[in-house]
């Protein structure tokens, strides 16, 4: 295995996440999954979808909890398949971040804990209607320090000044940009 992911696995063991609590939470997980050749992670947008607080937006794949889910890695593994048809084996599983709540109150109680997982190849991806485009990032891009700064975000009609990774598919902020953060510190 590469010396890299050696060091973050045993950096994701060592540690133990911090724990979203609250009462009303809804759970969610998400999959940060690093590919090779050369090192990268896949990223998604969203589709346009009516009601969807992050619809658009630029995303991991993952999604809500559901009652058929043995727990949250099984959340981040099943939907996962759903959205970008790639399976994610127990196996490949390296541990989890911290759980992310969004920052804002406009948005639902929603607690997302990150599951980071390693495949030795770049599958091939079979977007669902959830899906509008999903690309393979460099790792090192979003390491570059002019890839990452404050932007001007429009969400609900509404304009933020947000840190953002800037990357070939559009920007990424918000949730997704806090938690890549982390996982980048951890790397």
């Amino acid at each position: 295995m590469d010396p890299a992911i050696d060091r973050l696995t045993a950096r994701l063991r060592e540690r133990r996440g911090r724990e979203a609590e609250g009462v009303g939470l809804i759970w969610a997980a998400v999959a940060i999954i690093i590919a090779p050749d050369p090192g990268s992670i896949l990223l998604i947008r969203r589709a346009e979808r009516d009601g969807d607080p992050w619809s658009g937006q630029m995303a991991l794949p993952g999604g809500r909890r559901d009652p058929v889910d043995a727990d949250l890695e099984h959340t981040a593994r099943r939907e996962t398949w759903e959205e970008v048809g790639v399976t994610l084996p127990v196996a490949s599983a390296l541990g989890a971040l911290d759980d992310f709540a969004p920052s804002t109150p406009m948005l639902p109680p929603v607690a997302v804990r990150p599951f980071v997982f390693h495949l030795d190849h770049r599958p091939a991806l079979t977007l669902s209607d959830e899906v509008d485009t999903a690309d393979w990032v460099l790792l090192d891009h979003l390491r570059d320090a002019a890839n990452y700064f404050e932007t001007t975000v429009v969400a609900r009609g509404m304009e933020f000044e947000r840190p953002a990774y800037h990357v070939p598919g559009g920007v990424v902020w918000g949730l997704t940009e806090r938690l890549l953060t982390q996982f980048l510190e951890l790397l």
